[in-house]
């Protein structure tokens, strides 16, 4: 059942914030009739009342479970009510027909491009990507046949070029983790259609985005042509660091097919970790994001006027190379500006190596309250990394170096602390090095 056929008159009017907090009004999964906080479900199997019962549910999970139909819970793994609730929460967030949570978001990723992409199709992707994102196409797809090209896709022409008869996908992150280069969701998807045109609907190209540095709060990549968003829950959706998990948001007839691969590969999502999301981290996002924003912006303007930074790449600062196609591309469910808590900077240093930079975060590391030195993002602590050695060391340097990810980069999630406390220890180790 798609979430869209499922909305009342008066939900779907309902803003972005007030639709995060509260969902589906009307869900399969759970009738809404006592609990104000949806419970956890702790059963990793369901009793069922008879044999025909049971190969009813078997037979759903084979195929897609009619409109008003109530799913048969037989197994964890196949589906149970918490994680229900959560996928019809974040498809009704990112503007998707249905959504499916898996244990990480790289399970995600990696789930939605194996049931699109066979041994002999080719996917098109960004020359820059996360790091274990990177090493999943490099690695693993060429093991079952699966061709992969990286190709600048700001540049439409080269994304034209690229496009083969076996393509099949065209995959990338906007901003680019960790640079913050914007793809031109719109555009992309002009140049996608064209080719569909003339392709039979079994050949047809599908555009995958990552929406993690965004989130649905700042950018709903489905809004200007993307087929499916990916992202991990990690992030700015869980927002507290506590749980890790992915999700795919897609149009309702890839249903029946990600559902099985779940189903056969077992990258589920569990209860525990879908609660979290379900009721503290998607509802809270809004209020979060807001306040992520404007801490971002107070530290990437400090950090454009420091006299030892040589660039601050950060969406929401005029100065940034593509400002015109964020204030276009980044936008909150009312349409106003939001780029988001994410930024990327470079100090000046003379050597190749960067070694200032790792100074910078090493004295952070050791001296700074209220940032941590920790991977991950969007969570309600500041975290700072530097994604050459760390993050994205799993691509090739000279890709890196080539696309402005230098040895001395730093990557900043901007969290809840106040801004002038950030600032502040990001000065004290600006003045230390």
């Amino acid at each position: 059942m798609s979430v869209k056929d499922a909305a009342s008159p008066s939900e779907s009017r309902a803003h972005t914030r007030t639709r995060m907090i509260h969902g589906l009004a009307r869900s399969r999964h759970w009738e809404y009739r006592h609990h104000v906080v949806p419970p956890i479900t702790s059963s990793a199997t369901f009793r069922l009342d008879s044999v025909e019962r049971g190969a009813q549910g078997f037979q759903d999970f084979a195929h897609e479970i009619q409109d008003g139909h109530e799913p048969i819970l037989i197994y964890d793994r196949l589906d149970e009510p918490t994680r229900g609730m959560l996928e019809e929460n974040l498809a009704v967030a990112e503007g998707g027909d249905d959504a499916l949570c898996f244990a990480s978001g790289m399970s995600a990723i990696s789930s939605i491009i194996n049931c699109l992409l066979k041994s002999g199709q080719h996917l098109v992707t960004h020359h820059v990507l996360y790091g274990c994102t990177y090493s999943l196409l490099k690695n693993w797809l060429p093991r079952y046949g699966m061709k992969v090209g990286y190709e600048d896709l700001t540049d439409l022409d080269a994304l034209d070029r690229a496009i083969r008869p076996e393509t099949r996908i065209v995959y990338f992150e906007t901003p680019v983790n960790p640079d913050m280069t914007l793809i031109d969701i719109e555009a992309v998807h002009k140049v996608v259609e064209a080719h569909n045109r003339r392709r039979s609907a079994d050949e047809r190209i599908w555009i995958i985005v990552d929406n993690t540095f965004a989130s649905p709060y700042c950018q709903r990549p489905i809004e200007h042509g993307a087929d499916i968003v990916c992202q991990s829950l990690t992030k700015s959706i869980g927002g507290f660091g506590t749980d890790i998990g992915g999700v795919v948001i897609f149009p309702k007839e890839l249903r029946n097919q990600l559902v099985l691969y779940r189903k056969d590969f077992g990258g589920i999502l569990s209860p525990k970790a879908a609660w979290a999301s379900l009721v503290y981290g998607l509802p809270s996002l809004a209020t979060r994001m807001v306040n992520y924003q404007k801490t971002a912006h107070h530290v990437a303007r400090f950090l454009k006027e420091h006299p030892k930074v040589e660039k601050v790449l950060y969406p929401g600062l005029e100065s940034f190379p593509q400002f015109a196609l964020a204030k276009k591309q980044m936008r909150d469910g009312k349409g106003h500006f939001a780029p988001g808590s994410m930024l990327y900077f470079v100090l000046k240093d003379v050597d190749p190596q960067g070694r200032r930079g790792v100074e910078f975060v090493d004295y952070v590391a050791e001296n700074a309250y209220s940032i941590c030195l920790a991977v991950s993002l969007g969570q309600v602590k500041t975290l700072i990394e530097c994604p050459f050695s760390m993050t994205h060391s799993a691509l090739p340097p000279e890709e890196m170096t080539k696309s402005g990810i230098v040895p001395g980069g730093i990557r900043l999630s901007c969290g809840l602390e106040d801004w002038e406390d950030i600032v502040n220890d990001l000065r004290l180790a600006l003045e230390a090095i």
